[in-house]
């Protein structure tokens, strides 16, 4: 049983921080670094990626709507075309910086307004998916367990990896709660620390009614803005180690 802890990173823009990034590198195995439009910039991907790689850890494209002012957190109805242009600039422009820094990305995970659009949203999930394939099909693409886009990605013979997280409460449905909800974001380290050993084991957590939810996945998410982010990664990690969880990346670059 080996799972990967990942994190959101290079959300940062210009003379803006978000979150530790240095610290979460040296604690994650998986790095969604941000591609611009949603948060991040040039200079923020090439640091980013060069300490990931000094680090071991894997790069994912953490590709999103053109929405720096809503950080990418809100729905745009966008045509499957552009969208699917869009999602190649983001792939290839961190592509570049990965391999400016020796290394490559090995994954593509949606972000915010996105990633909940495409678990049902057939037309944007089928250009999220033709992006991926077009640019490099060895490429995994992350997601929500039952989602349309991962089914359309192994449609297409792509490669996919199932995501939990570890500081978002979940509906019955097995999805995300809104943030715009009280208590969707979790904050007490010990308690989100034994709900990732559940997930890891396969043995269920409590939905936001109180009643059990059973997630198995491949990689487990700590958000990189949540406030204490690096103490909560730090105590997941832990945790997961002293329960005899390997910590590994769940894609690696060809």
């Amino acid at each position: 049983m080996t799972v990967d802890l990942n994190s959101d990173l290079g959300e940062g823009l210009g003379s803006w921080s978000m979150g530790d990034d240095d610290a979460l590198l040296s604690i994650v195995t998986s790095a969604n670094v941000a591609c611009g439009f949603h948060a991040g910039d040039p200079s923020i991907m090439r640091h980013v990626t060069q300490r990931a790689v000094a680090n071991g850890v894997a790069i994912g494209a953490h590709v999103a709507y053109r929405d720096l002012t809503g950080f990418g957190r809100r729905f745009i109805d966008i045509d499957a075309a552009t969208l699917q242009d869009e999602v190649t600039y983001q792939i290839g422009a961190l592509d570049g910086f990965a391999r400016q820094a020796g290394g490559r990305i090995s994954y593509v995970k949606p972000h915010g307004g996105l990633y909940n659009t495409i678990v049902t949203h057939e037309a944007q999930a089928a250009a999220v998916v033709a992006a991926v394939s077009a640019y490099d099909s060895g490429l995994v693409l992350m997601g929500l367990p039952g989602s349309v886009v991962l089914r359309l990605a192994e449609e297409a013979g792509l490669r996919t990896a199932h995501e939990a997280f570890a500081d978002r409460a979940y509906t019955p449905e097995g999805h995300l709660v809104s943030r715009k909800e009280k208590d969707s974001v979790l904050h007490d380290p010990g308690a989100i620390a034994r709900r990732c050993i559940a997930m890891a084991a396969g043995e269920p957590i409590e939905d936001v009614n109180g009643d059990p939810l059973t997630l198995q996945p491949d990689s487990i998410c700590v958000h990189g803005d949540t406030p204490g982010a690096v103490e909560i990664a730090r105590q997941v990690r832990s945790a997961l180690e002293g329960a005899g969880v390997p910590l590994a990346p769940f894609a690696l670059a060809g």
